[in-house]
């Protein structure tokens, strides 16, 4: 049993207006190490969002359980940071204020916080007034803010511009290899799940399930030229092909 164990897992939703139940996740396990950070990839649909909220405690599994460092997750709690794609700060607070929002965290440690994601200066500056990516600097750092035992990231850089991106994977990179938290990262970028993780987990297409792990054995601390290697296309090369055929199975359950 690992720090987190994701043990037998489904999640069915109902269906709307007399429809079939959708089973979004199949019976799946998973194991995370303290001080790890997993990416899972997989076809659109195929469960990762439902999989992150289970863990979460946001969505209560159909069948199995979570325990988190031996304790089990029923609901939303100070032990996980959450960090969605959608910008989910309150526009009526300042960057230190939704920071601190439901959180323990003084105002020296929001300060520290401010400062490692890079907004010294925009401490009180509202959400309208910030970039995309200036916001998700904050909702990480809210995340932070309660030092959780995990950090649970919901394709939290899908919708920045390529720049942005590739600096927030460096900054988050660089968060976790000076404090090795522990990370769980959904995306569905394939470059990105390999330049972040230490295991890519791949799912497979709908009702999802983790179908293969994959070690990525690329050394600390991590820059973007990285991706540029020959080590780092071998792995690309692997997984593009796996999530090729899910995502094939997916169009075709579509079409049938």
């Amino acid at each position: 049993m690992g720090f987190l164990s994701v043990a037998a897992v489904s999640k069915e939703f109902p269906g709307a207006r007399g429809s079939a139940a959708t089973r979004a996740l199949e019976t799946t396990d998973l194991t995370v190490e303290d001080n790890d950070f997993i990416t899972i990839l997989g076809p659109s649909g195929c469960g990762k969002s439902t999989l992150l909220r289970i863990v979460a405690g946001l969505e209560t599994p159909g069948t199995g359980r979570v325990l988190l460092d031996g304790a089990p997750v029923a609901r939303p709690g100070p032990d996980r940071g959450m960090v969605f794609q959608s910008y989910t700060l309150f526009p009526w607070l300042s960057v230190r204020d939704n920071i601190r929002f439901g959180a323990r965290a003084t105002d020296a440690k929001a300060n520290e916080l401010i400062g490692k994601v890079g907004l010294r200066g925009f401490e009180n500056h509202f959400p309208k007034m910030l970039s995309g990516g200036m916001q998700q600097r904050t909702a990480l750092a809210r995340a932070l803010a309660n030092d959780p035992k995990i950090l649970l990231l919901d394709e939290p850089f899908g919708a920045l511009d390529n720049q942005t991106r590739a600096l927030m994977q460096e900054l988050l990179l660089g968060i976790w290899e000076a404090d090795r938290k522990t990370v769980l990262f959904v995306t569905h970028d394939i470059d990105e799940a390999i330049f972040m993780a230490n295991r890519v987990a791949v799912m497979s297409a709908r009702p999802g399930r983790i179908k293969a792990t994959l070690e990525i054995d690329l050394p600390h601390p991590r820059h973007y030229t990285m991706k540029t290697t020959p080590e780092f296309s071998r792995y690309k090369a692997e997984i593009t092909e796996q999530i090729r055929v899910e995502s094939i199975k997916a169009i075709e359950m579509g079409a049938a």
